[in-house]
């Protein structure tokens, strides 16, 4: 024990003990998780959304205790937002786990099959991951689609919620726990970190690769960029949703306008919000009008490049940071481009690799945009707030990856899973 301070050690220690039998927990979960049948997952599911339902004052309850003290801290009116629960969002919180229900099981999805010619029948076969911990911020919604998803692709899941949410997850995690008693399967299969010590976050990146496979963040860049210094475990994540919405001068305006409003004001704060407008100089005339006013109608703030200020005395002049910026707020920066090629190097500059969108009619220059960006999510005349699992079917997601190895886009229940071999044969002897 350290002389010095023998508190703290007693603290650490305790942690440790908590955070370790957490694990343990969860390891033994994963292990009876991977021989239950889509049924039973399924049962557990639809017994959760059930009391979700039916919990549903209580996690409001929660919330607002939660939310009076977001506002004490001063949290922005993004990040508020974002941590709200009301009765609408709760049913939607037990809607995505039915969606989820609906999908397909992965687990066991046979991905491919061949037969070599010494007649060894080959199959690669999806399975899960195993344990996933999942840390997030704000999002109390990310318990359940968290929950939900890793229960369906079979995994067990450790979630560490941000200290402002922790209060509406516990409420909620208790809901989905009740789900999994319900159709007799382990309730450690979804764990909740039951304490509010940031260390709890350090202790699970680094103390216990032995439990957990893999981490996922969901929430801002300094929760993100500590992840990733900090985990010794593999890491399923993006960085920053710096999101871009070109707008080509074959443009149909009104979808532009349209398109555009949406994209940023929609929801500021979540990752899929654009937060840079490019647009053709060819169509400054015909179509910046109505996208700035309509932008500026809906509260939003414009930051120009030389010649959008020079035509728009509503804007501020932008900084080379405003670029690589993500807002999560009503504010946005625009630049002019001589045409796709100039759009794509900015992109490719100053982009974060999350979603783009170019909304044109010209079909040369949609599939120059879709071929030459490598960004994980790419838009032809849609929002890029479509950037959601749920928008792409999954019933849910986890976060968006913007890496290139494993999982890439909308993580959702299939993305959560790895695959093995299995090789038959009938007698076959290597020479």
């Amino acid at each position: 024990m350290n002389a010095t301070n023998p508190t703290k050690q007693t603290s650490a220690d305790a942690l440790a003990g908590t955070m370790r039998a957490i694990g343990m927990r969860a390891r033994a979960a994963a292990r009876t998780l991977a021989r239950v049948d889509s049924a039973g997952k399924d049962a557990a599911l639809r017994a959760a959304a059930a009391a979700i339902r039916t919990a549903s004052e209580a996690i409001i309850a929660a919330n607002a205790r939660d939310m009076q003290a977001a506002r004490e801290r001063g949290l922005s009116k993004a990040l508020l937002d974002r941590l709200l629960l009301d009765a609408a969002r709760v049913e939607g919180m037990a809607k995505s786990i039915e969606e989820i229900v609906a999908l397909p099981d992965p687990v066991g999805q046979v991905m491919a099959e061949w037969t070599r010619p010494n007649g060894l029948v080959i199959q690669r076969v999806r399975v899960p991951l195993g344990v996933i911990g999942i840390i997030y911020e704000s999002r109390p919604n990310v318990t359940a689609d968290a929950g939900a998803l890793c229960l369906k692709s079979g995994n067990a899941v450790i979630l560490r919620g941000g200290s402002e949410s922790f209060h509406s997850s516990t409420a909620i995690h208790s809901c989905l726990q009740h789900g999994l008693a319900m159709a007799r399967l382990p309730v450690d299969a979804i764990q909740i970190v039951p304490t509010t010590d940031r260390e709890a976050v350090g202790y699970l990146l680094g103390e216990m690769q032995e439990f957990v496979d893999v981490v996922v963040p969901r929430g801002g860049r300094s929760l993100i960029e500590r992840v990733l210094r900090d985990a010794r475990v593999p890491v399923i994540g993006h960085l920053e949703g710096i999101c871009h919405t070109y707008v080509h001068h074959s443009a149909d305006p009104d979808m532009a306008r349209r398109v555009t409003l949406n994209a940023k004001m929609r929801r500021t704060g979540i990752c899929g919000a654009t937060e840079t407008l490019l647009i053709d100089r060819d169509c400054l005339g015909t179509h910046y009008a109505p996208i700035a006013d309509a932008l500026v109608a809906a509260g939003c703030e414009l930051r120009g490049d030389a010649e959008i200020c020079a035509r728009d005395p509503r804007a501020r002049p932008a900084t080379e940071q405003d670029w690589r910026t993500e807002y999560l707020d009503a504010v946005i920066s625009i630049r002019a481009v001589a045409g796709v090629e100039e759009a794509i190097d900015h992109i490719t500059r100053y982009g974060s690799g999350h979603t783009e969108a170019i909304v044109a009619q010209d079909a040369a220059a949609v599939a120059r945009f879709f071929r030459d960006l490598d960004s994980a999510i790419l838009l032809h005349n849609a929002s890029t707030q479509f950037a959601d699992g749920g928008e792409f079917g999954m019933g849910a997601e986890i976060g968006i990856a913007t890496g290139r190895i494993h999982a890439r886009g909308p993580v959702g229940a299939e993305q959560l899973t790895s695959f093995k071999y299995l090789v038959r044969g009938s007698g076959q002897t290597r020479p």
